[in-house]
């Protein structure tokens, strides 16, 4: 090669190797997390305990939890399916907006698999079965029995197609109830109207209702959990009700549009595997009923692989489908 040639070539080179990584360079200015579901719920009080402590641990970052609800979980999670690649928008959902709207609704404007970068999983919870304070129900049984008896029970559920709907319409399908399903638009309105009794009862993550059953204002006839809770004994488990079907636990995690860059996708999977072994926030997560579950951004896509397989199995025993 000549001298003339090889001296373009060199200054070519120098910009890239000047140019910083992708992860070097993010973020450059606030990063939005978005829930697709209303403040209070149990996916909202997840991302206010972990978001923060992201941006602690991201020097410069300003992290930013925006509340975008409607449309079963749709319209939060399509806007960040649409946003662009960069890092700058990151969606907090869970089960239903990354596995059961794929087998459950017609039309589905974003595929959770092909449509999203998998940041990491961060935690799991398990449902549990909630009556008010003031029912006569003591036991599962008892609830049933009120069903089949000539009344008609009215539940509650934090919305068309969710997780709390398919579980609880499970159980009124397998034990022949009469009964009415009463949908909101998020778990924390819904637990409001099982306190007040507006509803006979509620199938429920444990952190939307943990305080209010270990306060009294609601009963926990059954949990999901696979052995009785150390501080609540009290409650048994659904297999131990004969009511193992309805052991479907909730699970959560974070994730980036498709085709956001490695290196943003690997810094931010990494820090939030740092914020899940930190002793306290998994104390704070045990406290508000959540068990830390830290997956990363590969051993996180393939179990939502399984779980979207998972979920159309759950679909079809039900016949549960929305219609986008």
């Amino acid at each position: 090669m000549t001298a003339g040639l090889a001296l373009p070539a060199a200054l070519a080179a120098a910009p890239a190797r000047a140019q910083p990584s992708a992860a070097a360079s993010w973020p450059s200015r606030p990063v939005r997390v978005v829930v697709a579901y209303p403040p209070g719920g149990s996916t909202d009080v997840l991302a206010r305990t972990i978001v923060p402590r992201l941006q602690e641990l991201i020097p410069g970052a300003t992290f930013v939890v925006e509340n975008r609800p409607g449309g079963a979980a749709v319209v939060g999670t399509q806007a960040v399916a649409q946003a662009a690649p960069d890092g700058h928008t990151l969606a907090l959902g869970n089960n239903q907006t990354h596995a059961a709207n794929a087998a459950m609704l017609r039309g589905l404007p974003y595929d959770p698999l092909a449509d999203f970068a998998p940041v990491g999983r961060i935690a799991e919870v398990h449902h549990a079965l909630v009556v008010p304070a003031s029912s006569p129900a003591r036991t599962l049984q008892d609830l049933a029995a009120r069903g089949k008896g000539g009344g008609r029970l009215a539940y509650a559920s934090s919305g068309v197609g969710s997780a709390s709907h398919v579980i609880a319409e499970s159980f009124v399908r397998r034990e022949g109830l009469a009964a009415t399903h009463v949908p909101y638009r998020g778990g924390a309105q819904a637990t409001t109207d099982t306190v007040a009794g507006v509803v006979d009862f509620f199938v429920s993550t444990w952190p939307q209702v943990v305080a209010l059953v270990r306060d009294g204002r609601l009963r926990a006839l059954g949990i999901g959990a696979p052995q009785r809770l150390p501080d609540l004994p009290e409650v048994p488990t659904f297999a131990e009700l004969g009511a193992g079907y309805m052991a479907v636990d909730a699970w959560f995690g974070l994730w980036a549009p498709a085709r956001t860059p490695d290196a943003v996708v690997a810094r931010l999977g990494a820090t939030l595997l740092r914020v899940l072994a930190e002793p306290e926030i998994v104390a704070r997560l045990q406290q508000q009923g959540f068990a830390a579950a830290p997956l990363d951004p590969a051993a996180f896509a393939a179990f939502q692989r399984e779980e979207v397989r998972r979920w159309e199995e759950l679909v079809a025993l039900t016949g549960i489908r929305l219609e986008g």
